[in-house]
Parts: C-alpha cells; sequence; structure tokens
C-alpha cells in the first residue's frame, strides 16, 4: 500500500485485533456522549431565538421550557436503557424497529437516523465555527471554509479506526467537561453573592416580532430545544463497541449522559437568563454567558476553544453511528453493497467518506448557519425515538405472552419471557407516546 495511506491512516490491522478495538465507559462517554453534551452549546440559544419574536420580556420562560426538555429526556433515558439490555449487539432504532414493528417502519427510522447523522455534523461543525467567530468576527467571512476543513480533519482520523479515534477525542472531551462545570460553578457563585455582572456589547438579532407570546410560539421553542435530546440514542446503537459486559457498560455510560447533560442544560439556561444574554447572529449564548461570567480574559477563550472541540466530538459520535448503521441496512439490501466493506482499519471507509461528503454539501447549501439547519435536524431524531419505543412495547408485549423456556429468535436479539414485561412496556409506551407529541409539534411549529 502507499506510504502516504499509512501516514495518513496508519498500519493494516488484521481482522482479529477487532476484539482490542473496543473502549471501556470513559472513552466510551466521550465517544458516544459528545453530541448529546455538546448540544448544550446550542440548545439554549434556539430557545432565546423563537422566544425573541414576543420579545426580550420573555426570555425567562426559557427555564420551564428547558426543565419539560429535561423530563422528556429522564423518560427517553429510561427508556433507551432497557433497550441497551434488550439489545446487547446495538439496539438502535433500525435494528428494534425491523425486530418488532416490520419492514417499512425499519426502513423509516434507518432514513430518519441516516439523516440525523448527516444534519449532527453539518449542525455541529457550524456551531463549532459559530465559537470560533464569536471570538475572532473577522473570521465570520470565511465560516463556510472553515467548516468544510474540519469536516476533513474529523473524517481522517475516523479512518483511522474505533480505538484510536476514541483516544484521540476522549482528551477535548474532559476539557470541554471541566471548563463548563467551573465556568458553570463560578456563574451561579457569582448570582449568589450577587456578584454577576450583566453581559454588554450584544447586538441582538433583529427579528419580524409576534403578536404576544401564545401557545404556540411557547411549543416552537420547545420543540427548538429539544435539540438537546439528540444524541441520546447514540449508545444504544453502538453497544458492539464496548468492553465486556457490554450492555452493562453502555448502560451505566447512558445514565452517566444524560445526568450531566440535564444539569449542564437548566444550568446555562438559568445563567443565560440572569445575565441578560441575548439571540444574535455574529455572538453565540454560550461566548455571552463566558463574558460575563471571565470577562474577555484567557478563560473565555478556553471556554469558547472548549467548546468548538466538543462540537467536533459530536460529529465524531455521527462518524461512529452512520457507517454501522449504513452497513446493516445494506447487508439488508437497502444501500449500496460497498457500505458493508471494511477498510484496512477495520472500520467502514466507504460510509465514513460518503457521511463527510453529504455534511459538506449541507454546510455549503446553509453557509454554516446553525440555525437555518435545525428545522431540519430534530424532526428525524424524534421519529426514530417514537418508533424505537414503539418497537420495544410490542416486543414486551410478545416477552409477557411467552410460557418460561419459550423464545422468539429475531434476527436482532432474541425474545424470552420477562416477568418485569408489564412495567417495562408502560415505560416504553409512555416514551413512544411523548416523542410522537413531540414529533407533530416539531412538524407544526417548524413549517408552519
Amino acid at each position: 500500500r502507499p506510504a502516504w495511506r499509512t501516514w495518513l491512516i496508519g498500519r493494516p490491522l488484521a481482522t482479529a485485533d477487532a476484539p482490542h478495538q473496543t473502549i471501556g465507559k470513559l472513552v466510551g462517554l466521550a465517544v458516544f456522549a459528545s453530541d448529546a453534551l455538546s448540544s448544550t452549546a446550542y440548545a439554549t440559544q434556539e430557545i432565546l431565538m423563537v422566544l425573541a419574536l414576543a420579545g426580550a420580556g420573555a426570555f425567562h420562560f426559557s427555564l420551564p421550557i428547558a426543565l419539560a426538555i429535561t423530563a422528556l429526556m429522564v423518560i427517553v433515558t429510561i427508556s433507551y436503557e432497557q433497550t441497551i439490555h434488550a439489545y446487547p449487539g446495538g439496539g438502535g432504532a433500525y435494528i428494534v424497529a425491523r425486530d418488532n414493528l416490520g419492514e417499512l417502519p425499519a426502513q423509516t427510522a434507518g432514513a430518519a437516523l441516516l439523516t440525523d447523522y448527516i444534519l449532527t455534523v453539518a449542525v455541529s461543525i457550524s456551531s463549532g465555527v459559530a465559537q470560533i467567530t464569536s471570538a475572532f468576527p473577522r473570521l465570520y467571512l470565511f465560516r463556510v471554509e472553515i467548516a468544510a476543513v474540519l469536516v476533513l480533519f474529523v473524517m481522517m482520523i475516523n479512518l483511522r479506526g474505533v480505538k484510536e479515534s476514541g483516544t484521540a477525542f476522549a482528551i477535548p472531551t474532559y476539557i470541554f467537561l471541566v471548563v463548563t462545570v467551573v465556568t458553570i460553578g463560578t456563574g451561579l457563585v457569582r448570582y449568589l453573592t450577587g456578584d454577576l455582572a450583566q453581559v454588554t456589547g450584544v447586538t441582538p438579532a433583529m427579528m419580524e416580532a409576534a403578536k404576544g407570546l401564545g401557545l404556540f410560539l411557547i411549543l416552537r421553542a420547545f420543540s427548538s430545544g429539544c435539540t438537546a435530546l439528540t444524541g441520546v440514542e447514540a449508545i444504544s446503537n453502538g453497544v458492539t463497541a464496548f468492553k465486556h459486559p457490554q450492555s452493562k457498560n453502555a448502560g451505566i455510560t447512558l445514565i452517566w449522559m444524560s445526568s450531566i447533560l440535564a444539569v449542564m442544560f437548566i444550568s446555562i439556561t438559568f445563567l443565560s437568563i440572569q445575565v441578560g444574554a441575548q439571540f444574535s447572529w455574529t455572538e453565540t449564548v454560550i461566548s455571552q454567558l463566558g463574558r460575563a461570567i471571565w470577562g474577555t480574559g484567557v478563560m473565555w477563550y478556553v471556554l469558547l476553544g472548549s467548546t468548538t472541540l466538543i462540537l467536533m466530538m459530536a460529529a465524531n459520535t455521527s462518524f461512529a453511528g452512520f457507517p454501522r448503521l449504513g452497513a446493516l441496512q445494506a447487508i439488508d439490501g437497502f444501500l449500496p453493497r460497498q457500505l458493508t466493506f471494511k477498510g484496512s482499519r477495520l472500520v467502514f471507509s466507504y460510509g465514513i467518506t460518503a457521511l463527510a461528503g453529504f455534511a459538506s454539501l449541507l454546510i455549503v447549501i446553509f453557509r454554516a448557519q446553525t440555525t437555518a439547519l435545525i428545522p431540519l435536524y430534530a424532526i428525524g431524531v424524534f421519529l426514530s425515538f417514537t418508533l424505537s419505543q414503539t418497537g420495544m412495547a410490542v416486543r414486551w408485549w410478545k416477552s409477557g405472552h411467552l410460557k418460561n423456556g419459550q423464545e422468539i429468535v429475531q434476527q436482532g436479539s432474541t425474545v424470552r419471557f420477562d416477568r418485569k414485561w408489564k412495567m417495562k412496556m408502560i415505560i416504553n409506551s409512555f416514551g413512544a407516546v411523548l416523542t410522537a407529541v413531540v414529533t407533530l409539534v416539531f412538524a407544526v411549529t417548524k413549517f408552519a
């Protein structure tokens, strides 16, 4: 093989090396949680963008909206924790729907998830570039070019393999966590001591005012903020990437991730109200919050730098999920069979390259504007949530009607009698109804 390929993506790995390419909980949190955790960089901002239509006086509604989104997050997390244990071979929405709902729902879930993965890369990289241009406004004109280069960079690292990309990306994720927690902690202490400054020098976006704050606007702000839940399903898709016992390690990582996400999302929303953050085209809410807490010193740059890095890691989560899902659908005959081929580093090279190409195209079309991409984004997420939860409810129904010792062998897993089937079915059914309602709210409020 050419020497340049070895330099770029590393020496070829033997197939026998595959078990050694698995990851533990700490690296798993970095690889799979970065998508969900990074959404704190833009979820609050998206809520404020909608509320700005009713004027700055409506911003205090952002906290109740954030709390409602967090309650939904808890239910979705409990539902997916059940999925992880029921599908130890990886139980994304596609597999669950294929086993329990049939071919059409499975392909709908697969299409929704593949679209979501592409949009995750486009949204995360665009938001990362927005953090950079908040710190260095002169770069604003070059945001599309910067975003395209960053997509290429993440693609190259992923072509080197799961373990290498996981270890490379663990460090920035934990830097972001520490910096954000310290920022939030300092902000809360300053708020309690009456020392928290109001942010100044923000150029608010010129918005066409709505006629007051009605239910429609609140629901629209809720649906925009629901982007905080994107990435919650990533761990259930990637159970096989974890070390043994895989389901246990994946389940613990999911609970860690959701707990951290809930605390960060609520804290950032609360502090944004206190410092008087506004929706602006040229400066992100995270940047405004950082300036109010740290001023424009070193810590402000560190905060924006670490946020940019976590957003790149979020894009990396898609590079872990899209090729795996693409390979599953290709095995079933619904996508080109080339997506099933593993390259010399035991990763689905064609899937990784296709994802980078589609995401770059979206970045160019939407001029790397996060807010322009968001409406396309979360409908796919919640549609796949709904299909996954419905499929799991059907599975528990089947389980409850089996006798001890009986089993149903499915493509993705084996169904056996479960003593707690009623409770589990109620949890997944409740999750399915809630996420279906959110999908409808999205469809109406985003496009009406």
